[in-house]
């Protein structure tokens, strides 16, 4: 038994320390093995299908890592965006993300998800993909994040739209003409020209 566990730790620390169930299942770890290491306190069940090893240091950012494992095609958007590129004071209590419109959405048991459905290039602009404990994950870049921002102003708050653009005015590493193009993107320009124009 001691060899078994030792194996499926091995296999854990070759995947970064968290695995999905038909994964773990394709690197020929049993199911009810899964639940007998869980009951030990070896992995813990983190999600519906997703396990992590315990004796692993708990990632950075890890409600946006797990959404990001359980949602193929989801994109870490609006909120969630703005607060991993430092650029709101708001602490978000769910998970932003973008699917596409037709998508379906999984069930979580934890952490808790907030779900915008994009259409066209709207989803499909903007994204790129970052690395958390060496784990890629797709979220929109600033630009396109702030765009989103004034897209949805009426479901998170112009004022929070216009902190983000305020925050990223004062960047070193801004690009006004990239924001606009993902204005143009989310049919915002209009809107969202005047608010530059008195920043700069």
């Amino acid at each position: 038994m001691s060899k078994r566990i030792d194996r499926v730790i091995s296999i854990f620390k070759e995947h970064n320390g968290i695995m999905r169930t038909q994964e773990a299942i394709d690197a020929g770890i049993y199911s009810s093995t899964l639940s007998l290491l869980c009951n030990q306190g070896i992995l813990e069940n983190i999600s519906r299908g997703l396990y992590r090893l315990i004796e692993e240091t708990i990632p950075e950012n890890p409600d946006i890592l797990f959404v990001s494992w359980k949602m193929a095609d989801g994109v870490i958007c609006l909120i969630s965006a703005l607060s991993y590129y430092e650029l709101t004071l708001q602490i978000p209590h769910e998970v932003y993300v973008a699917i596409p419109r037709g998508t379906r959405t999984p069930k979580f048991d934890y952490p808790p998800i907030r779900v915008f459905r994009f259409i066209g290039s709207s989803y499909s602009e903007g994204i790129e993909t970052v690395y958390i404990n060496r784990l890629p994950v797709k979220i929109y870049n600033m630009e396109k994040t702030i765009a989103d921002t004034f897209k949805f102003r009426n479901k998170i708050g112009l004022d929070t739209a216009t902190e983000a653009l305020r925050a990223y005015v004062e960047r070193k590493d801004k690009d006004l003409d990239k924001l606009m193009h993902y204005a143009d993107v989310c049919r915002v320009s209009k809107v969202i020209r005047p608010y530059i124009e008195a920043l700069i």
